[in-house]
């Protein structure tokens, strides 16, 4: 595709891992968060990416160079409290959390300066990815129904990875794609369970909701597909996990630039609507 995409990382974080692939311990500092690990991926496909977020405390200070060395575009909008993070030991080839600070919610100004910041961006952009924060009280939901609604109006495509009550505020606006995991689906009552019927229905509902195109992620199972109408299985290389953290934020980043039409899927047959779908 032309152009770039605008990504929405409203609230990044510093993450501090140990590791001890040797004989010696190794600390690997390095940006994160959803909105982070979306851009990263989205560029690894050789699109450009400006990213729009906000910094501040000791933490930001930090964040700040490590992500102009990941190659973004990047826009800040400097806020008064500390920027999140977390520590995590991996020596014994596991994940162990020592500490994760999450950061205060951000101001109503830099809420808006931020608004103000990401909008003018997202008018440029063909594409805009809409990352949530790390902590869903750190940014408003409604934010987000606003954002979408701005961009939709003016010709962007609106990519979205939400849960709970952002996920919703989302769809009042409608988006172009939705990812969603079926573990959010059963926690936010959208599905009753993780039979392929059940998140089928889910689909199609989240579909009438405001989402023109979906896709579930079931961990290590193929994904399903809502394009067009119609229900896709995704097939996918078998692999060993390394490591599962932040798959679904790559799988959404993957689609972003293009239409997930041009996805590779198998047709299968869906169940019937729900009545009055």
């Amino acid at each position: 595709m032309s152009g770039h995409v605008m990504v929405f990382a409203p609230t990044p974080r510093l993450t501090v891992t140990v590791d001890q692939p040797s004989d010696q311990p190794e600390l690997h500092l390095h940006p994160g968060g959803q909105g982070v690990w979306q851009a990263r991926m989205i560029m690894s496909l050789g699109v450009p990416v400006v990213l729009c977020t906000t910094l501040g405390g000791e933490l930001g200070q930090v964040l700040e160079p490590l992500l102009a060395t990941e190659g973004v575009d990047l826009r800040v909008v400097r806020r008064d409290s500390c920027s999140g993070g977390y520590v995590h030991d991996r020596r014994d080839g596991t994940r162990h959390e020592i500490v994760d600070v999450v950061g205060a919610p951000l101001s109503r100004h830099e809420l808006d300066e931020l608004y103000n910041l990401s909008l003018g961006e997202g008018l440029r952009a063909p594409v805009s990815v809409l990352s949530g924060p790390n902590e869903p009280s750190l940014v408003p939901a409604d934010l987000y129904r606003r954002f979408a609604a701005d961009l939709g109006a003016n010709g962007g495509r609106v990519v979205v990875d939400l849960a709970g009550e952002h996920l919703t505020a989302v769809l009042a606006s409608g988006v172009f794609f939705l990812k969603v995991s079926h573990e959010e689906l059963i926690a936010d009552g959208r599905s009753t369970g993780a039979e392929e019927d059940e998140l089928t229905r889910a689909m199609y509902d989240l579909h009438a909701s405001g989402a023109e195109n979906v896709v579930v992620s079931r961990a290590d199972r193929p994904a399903l597909a809502l394009v067009d109408g119609e229900v896709f299985e995704v097939e996918m290389p078998r692999l060993e996990a390394a490591d599962p953290r932040g798959a679904g934020d790559s799988m959404t980043a993957g689609v972003a630039p293009w239409s997930p039409a041009a996805a590779t899927c198998v047709p299968r047959s869906a169940p019937a609507r729900r009545p009055g779908r």
